[in-house]
């Protein structure tokens, strides 16, 4: 399909006829620069075959962009201005695109059903929300078999390491309950507008050939809370709350095969689903 791309004094023009000042509240940093949507598609390894979501759309760059390669996009946009342009824009732009356009006006983190089954999730994620946001869309659909997500370099680093790392956490595990999570590419702060006062990166999460057991994820989530509610703890001490006291926790984790002198960032996925288990039947 034919391309449409928003330029710099495109945008500028649009959110001054909007009266709109890009809010910190929805994280609001708009991508200006035509490569950069291009490389973000690119790597979103869209085709004719996906139904995209897009959350927080903004003014549309990046919608255009995936409306060029994909059957169908729908965008969640929780400003309501932005909501309602966004058709508009399209249909100015790339009118042979617009009935592939879905708008949703709503808060993405009240989103529980669409209208088509979604295969991909592609977005440039407003930073305050992310995490929470991903975790969300992976839960509540899952059709969903990749996401490619553009955040602040700070959480994509999070999210991408792996155990053993100062900065593997809550994210990194959470994600890597529904898929395999690496860092795609770095972003520079320059391609937006206004220009953020940190990095941005690509992080790609590819969902598991085998689906998660969804009947374990809120053990496996309470427990990997209670892991890392403090760091320099060891399990036996960390998970003492959650489980009730230091015997019940030597229990679990005698069950689960995990020494309880390590401490929750030396565990991987499969010590922390094994003690979700074993908390399971224990108690």
């Amino acid at each position: 399909m034919s391309e449409a791309f928003l330029g710099a004094a495109q945008i500028r023009q649009l959110a001054s006829e909007l009266d709109l000042s890009p809010t910190k509240k929805w994280g609001q940093n708009f991508v200006i620069d035509p490569n950069t949507v291009r490389r973000i598609v690119e790597a979103a390894h869209v085709a004719e075959s996906d139904v995209v979501v897009e959350i927080g759309p903004g003014l549309g760059s990046l919608t255009l962009g995936l409306l060029a390669q994909a059957q169908s996009v729908t965008a969640v946009e929780i400003d309501q201005r932005l909501a309602g342009q966004l058709p508009k824009t399209v249909g100015q732009l790339a009118p042979n695109l617009l009935p592939l356009l879905t708008v949703i006006a709503a808060d993405a983190m009240k989103v529980t059903e669409l209208e088509r089954a979604p295969t991909k999730l592609v977005a440039n994620l407003p930073y305050n929300i992310s995490v929470p946001v991903i975790l969300h869309f992976l839960e509540t659909f899952p059709s969903l078999q990749e996401v490619l997500v553009m955040v602040q370099a700070e959480v994509g680093e999070r999210l991408a390491a792996g155990p053993g790392s100062k900065i593997y956490g809550v994210p990194s595990v959470k994600a890597r309950f529904y898929g395999e999570v690496t860092q795609a590419a770095n972003i520079s702060r320059q391609v937006f507008w206004p220009v953020p006062n940190v990095d941005s990166v690509l992080v790609r999460i590819v969902r598991h050939d085998q689906p998660a057991d969804l009947a374990l994820k809120s053990d496996l989530f309470a427990v990997v809370d209670a892991a890392f509610s403090q760091r320099r703890k060891t399990l036996r001490s960390a998970l003492s709350s959650y489980l009730g006291g230091s015997a019940q926790v030597d229990l679990v984790l005698q069950a689960a095969g995990v020494e309880s002198g390590l401490r929750g960032e030396q565990l991987d996925l499969s010590a922390f689903l094994a003690i979700a288990q074993a908390a399971r039947q224990v108690r």
